[in-house]
């Protein structure tokens, strides 16, 4: 089954444990994988693709899926 809930960086944030500020970094530095969709300016990815990209991380623990 597909996931294709739309995550902003508040709800990418809870699911890898940081800060949203952490999450922004990691896209203004080339981190994160490119938004699913942009709307009003606002960046949003949806909750496979951001799962896809914990997993391929370096160093993945194996963090909680939410």
């Amino acid at each position: 089954m597909t996931d294709h809930r739309l995550w902003s960086y508040k709800e990418i944030a809870v699911h890898i444990r940081v800060q949203p500020d952490t999450v922004r970094s990691y896209r203004k530095h080339g981190l994160l994988p490119p938004p699913d969709l942009v709307e009003g300016g606002k960046p949003f990815w949806y909750a496979d693709t951001v799962r896809a990209w914990v997993a391929s991380r370096p160093g993945n623990r194996r963090r909680r899926q939410a």
